[in-house]
């Protein structure tokens, strides 16, 4: 008979344990509930509307206006790759096997994955069809190689950019992926990290790869010496928007299941990203003597990021903490440390994706706490989950910092990092692409 796989899936501090398959027909099947696959399904339709047009368009709307259109095509062409590539080979290696550090080859092409098979939820006894759990992690796959897009914007070449995103996506975030959600197989996972969404699998994993891409591409010329105002802060602020509702798929859906679970991720999502908005232009008031529209969005992007890995597993109170922490280190992240790392950093990845990730990862290990309004279980100790959250930022940052800068120098070698001086003067729309956003 069939048996049912469970996955980790993606949800953290939640314990999981591996069913046995189906051994005689006196074993109660699996139940699947309509409820959850129809909120599954609506959630992975969320996670879609924050890629494209969500993130499309916060980061056409903060470049200028000679280069918009490329960095849309380059979101919307990015993800569309990784969709592809993870039905090829990414699910399999990510949510299949039995090692470590990356699964196996047992699923390629959706091998053996039918209408009858299916993955598990974090409810003893009650499943989702593995076709939504595939659809689900593929948009995860695909706007996490999508956000990097931001730190190369303005001057590298379109297939640069789509070569670099599959080498990345293959080696640093499948791996990632497989260590932090594969059940007790993942050896993150196996050592009790808490990541309930994504903050090392996505933020950190991203981050760290778009300030390597910004050291290894370089800056943008005139970067430093002109001015490289957003041309459309409408456009940063709609696209923010969107990024804030699909976010609830994003979260919210990493719960699995349509029940208490994912209305505590829903409320902290809420909270947590209120909370960031308010801080950041807290601080631009104070600091410049007034708040901006890109300051807002920033924070709402910042405290998202940062209630990511903890918004199942702390409670509404926590989650307003780490919402505005993870704001305040972001401003510092894209303003001082950006200084500081000398690079050109175009949209920020690392200072919000790869800081609120790292703030956001940490805080999880404190305010999962019971004593602290979490869910921790009874003897949780904050202390030594931060040291298991150390590990996971640590064990991301090199993966993903030493992968990124393998990949970029294979690319480098095929094609070329940089588009032509004469090229990304004129602007990348009209040199790459052939069109112009705005006549005249």
């Amino acid at each position: 008979m069939k048996s049912i796989k469970f996955h980790r899936g993606i949800g953290a501090g939640l314990l999981l344990l591996l069913a046995a398959p189906l051994l005689h027909a006196a074993t109660p099947a699996p139940v699947v509930d309509k409820g959850d696959v129809a909120w599954m399904l609506t959630s992975t339709l969320l996670v879609l509307l924050m890629t494209v047009p969500g993130l499309a368009l916060f980061y056409g709307g903060l470049v200028r206006a000679k280069n918009v259109l490329s960095v849309l095509m380059q979101v919307l062409t990015v993800f569309s790759l990784l969709l592809l590539l993870w039905v090829a080979y990414g699910y399999s290696l990510a949510f299949g096997g039995d090692g470590a550090v990356i699964g196996g080859f047992g699923k390629l092409f959706l091998r053996g994955v039918t209408k009858d098979t299916l993955s598990a939820t974090f409810s003893a006894g009650v499943a989702l069809p593995e076709y939504v759990f595939v659809a689900f992690q593929a948009t995860f796959a695909g706007i996490t190689g999508a956000l990097i897009v931001g730190a190369l914007a303005e001057r590298m070449r379109f297939r640069a950019v789509l070569l670099f995103a599959a080498l990345w996506f293959s080696f640093a975030y499948l791996p990632i992926a497989h260590m932090v959600w594969y059940g007790p197989d993942g050896y993150l996972f196996a050592k009790g990290a808490l990541d309930f969404a994504g903050g090392t699998v996505v933020h950190i994993n991203a981050g760290v790869a778009g300030l390597v891409g910004a050291w290894l591409v370089g800056p943008r010329l005139g970067f430093g010496r002109e001015p490289m105002k957003p041309h459309n802060v409408t456009f940063t602020m709609i696209g923010a928007a969107l990024l804030w509702v699909g976010w609830f798929g994003f979260n919210a859906g990493s719960n699995l299941e349509a029940n208490a679970g994912a209305a505590l991720a829903f409320l902290n999502t809420l909270l947590a990203t209120a909370a960031a908005v308010l801080a950041w232009l807290a601080v631009e008031a104070a600091l410049r003597g007034h708040a901006s529209m890109v300051g807002g969005a920033s924070g709402a992007v910042a405290g998202l990021v940062g209630i990511t890995p903890a918004c199942g597993t702390v409670g509404p109170l926590g989650a307003i903490v780490i919402g505005a922490v993870a704001s305040l280190c972001c401003v510092w992240g894209v303003t001082g440390l950006k200084k500081l790392l000398r690079a050109d950093d175009a949209l920020d990845v690392f200072g919000v994706h790869g800081i609120g990730g790292i703030v956001g990862a940490l805080l999880t290990g404190v305010f999962t706490a019971p004593a602290l309004g979490g869910t921790g279980a009874a003897g949780f100790s904050i202390l030594r989950q931060l040291g298991v959250q150390a590990l996971g930022v640590g064990i991301t940052v090199l993966w993903s910092g030493v992968v990124s800068v393998l990949a970029l120098l294979l690319v480098k070698l095929a094609f070329g990092l940089r588009v032509p001086h004469e090229a990304e003067r004129e602007g990348l729309d009209i040199t790459s692409h052939g069109e112009s956003a705005y006549d005249g």
